[in-house]
């Protein structure tokens, strides 16, 4: 018989080889870029876009929900006045009120003949049982999944749609972080006891074709048909606000949509650079933009997970990296209360980015993202006080309190970072 030993050399070899293959030990690619142009220059969007992939569309933002109840409620009303279309991709699903609520509101517009289409992550909704599919199908409500584990190539399961995008009669769209998922009202086992810290925000106007493009793109790769006769993509709408799209799609190292957008708002940021991220890995190269904006007089907050999260190895890693970052005084505020699932970076209260990328290996070289950024007052404002009435209840990180985190934790951490290109 093979013993233990035997077996674990042979697993660990065999991921190894899997890791190698996939060109994890690769030379890593620093960029440099200077004389970024100013959030209130006038090219400073078409710059931006030019450099991630972006495009340039226009949209009014018309609505702003805060924290599980307010954002489900908001879907639900949304999805109950559609009448010709609803369009909804997700990453996490799970059983429970949430889901079943989604579900009644799905089939009760399918049913009156309303088309509903739904894309769900094949991992981030695998704990759904088939019945609950079965019953949707039944109502009428088309389904896809997205990557679904294949032994002809199984590492492309590893890639994943993180993107929330719901999109209501070809006239307006629902963007933000949140999940189909119970755990956003908070997961009392996890000591997270109150609702976790997230947002939606809702846009009209050109920018509906270009994210309904976007959703048949991902249609068509899950073997989804489209009619295009019967769903015309166009754009009637002029003189509204600018908004860029940036997909993220099919993210590779050195074609990443979302680590150009990010890296890029970093480098432009004058006065404040604010960045919430729950899972907070930034790669080498993106501490060194972070260090080098705050060394040249800017105010670099990051807002991110605390003890109550959900994934606790990640947050153990993400503690790793804080200490050069805090060495050279950029401020890290861990979220108290509850699991911080925001995605959003705010420069000098004038630019906002929101959506579904982290600031992680993931989101930047595996996942396919959504992002959304504009320059509207209103939702700057909005956003602005969403961080700073986070920031009151977080835990602004110090060197010592760092320090003197437990050994254990360490070397979890340390041990996650290994693999913190999966995370």
């Amino acid at each position: 018989m093979i013993s233990l030993g035997w077996l674990f050399l042979g697993i660990g070899l065999g991921a190894l080889l899997v890791f190698y293959g996939k060109g994890t030990f690769r030379h890593r690619i620093h960029y440099k870029i200077f004389k970024v142009p100013q959030p209130k220059a006038s090219n400073f969007a078409f710059t931006i876009a030019g450099l991630s992939d972006s495009r340039i569309s226009q949209a009014e933002h018309t609505g702003f929900w805060l924290k599980a109840e307010a954002i489900q409620t908001g879907r639900l009303e949304a999805i109950q006045n559609a009448k010709n279309s609803i369009q909804f991709e997700t990453y996490k699903m799970t059983p429970g009120r949430r889901a079943d609520l989604f579900a009644m509101a799905l089939t009760e517009r399918a049913l009156a003949g309303v088309k509903v289409q739904l894309i769900a992550d094949a991992h981030g909704s695998h704990k759904i049982p088939q019945e609950y599919w079965h019953q949707l199908q039944l109502a009428g409500v088309e389904i896809r999944f997205f990557n679904p584990f294949s032994w002809r190539a199984p590492t492309d399961n590893l890639k994943r749609t993180h993107r929330k995008l719901l999109i209501i009669d070809s006239e307006i769209v629902l963007v933000g972080g949140a999940g189909i998922s119970d755990d956003w009202d908070g997961v009392p086992e996890q000591n997270d006891t109150e609702p976790w810290l997230d947002f939606e925000v809702r846009f009209q106007g050109g920018i509906v074709p270009h994210l309904q493009s976007i959703f048949i793109q991902h249609w068509l790769d899950c073997t989804g048909t489209a009619d295009l006769a019967k769903q015309p993509l166009s754009n009637d709408q002029t003189n509204q606000p600018l908004v860029l799209v940036t997909p993220g799609e099919a993210p590779s190292q050195r074609d990443s949509s979302i680590r150009g957008l990010y890296q890029m708002m970093i480098l432009a940021a004058q006065k404040h650079l604010w960045i919430a991220s729950p899972y907070f890995l930034p790669t080498a190269n993106t501490r060194q933009l972070l260090i080098d904006t705050q060394q040249r007089g800017v105010d670099v907050r990051i807002l991110t997970m605390g003890p109550s999260n959900d994934k606790n190895y990640v947050y153990y890693a993400a503690r790793e990296l804080y200490g050069y970052l805090l060495s050279k005084g950029i401020k890290i505020y861990e979220y108290q209360p509850s699991m911080m699932h925001a995605k959003v970076i705010l420069i000098d209260h004038s630019w906002v980015s929101i959506g579904s990328g982290n600031v992680d290996p993931r989101s930047f070289l595996l996942n396919d993202e959504l992002n959304l950024s504009t320059s509207q007052p209103h939702l700057n404002d909005q956003i602005s006080q969403f961080f700073e009435q986070a920031f009151i209840k977080s835990e602004c990180m110090t060197q010592k309190n760092w320090k003197s985190r437990p050994l254990k934790q360490q070397c979890i951490g340390k041990a996650a970072l290994l693999f913190h290109h999966q995370l």
